[in-house]
């Protein structure tokens, strides 16, 4: 096993970094995001996985899997205005760090960009690697157009 890392494109957000990171950094504002749909589309990304079912607090976001296992992301670390550092919680195919960047570029923008560092064997990287990145990509667009208030 060994640690592969993945990055999104950078993306831009239509907001102030403050706003932004004061709606991301609480999970509590993320919770309509997954909802039936969204969970389908983050299923594809997975081979053999189906993720249902989303509960969230502050901290935490915690799924059911096609197992009826949990399995989520916690938040370990937030470093206002401009870091917020995740982990993988539960039964989880694989060991994951993720954080989300934020950088100011003017008072009403800024840009995002989303990196996983993820404990996959080889045959795993080999599958999973590309759909990895897309989502990431994915996930990135879908953050840039989330109501900001």
């Amino acid at each position: 096993m060994g640690t592969s890392k993945f990055v999104s494109d950078v993306k831009i957000i239509k907001h102030n970094n403050i706003v932004v990171y004061n709606f991301l950094s609480d999970f509590n504002n993320l919770r309509l995001l997954f909802n039936e749909y969204t969970l389908a589309q983050l299923s594809k990304q997975l081979p053999n996985m189906e993720i249902t079912n989303c509960v969230c607090d502050a901290d935490s976001c915690l799924f059911t899997l096609s197992n009826n296992s949990q399995g989520g992301v916690k938040i370990i670390e937030r470093e206002c205005p401009k870091t917020i550092k995740l982990t993988g919680e539960g039964k989880l195919p694989f060991e994951m760090l993720f954080w989300i960047q934020l950088l100011p570029t003017s008072a009403y923008e800024t840009k995002i960009r989303l990196t996983l560092h993820a404990e996959l064997n080889m045959m795993l990287k080999m599958l999973a690697g590309k759909k990895l990145k897309d989502g990431l990509d994915k996930i990135a667009d879908a953050l840039t157009m989330l109501p900001y208030h």
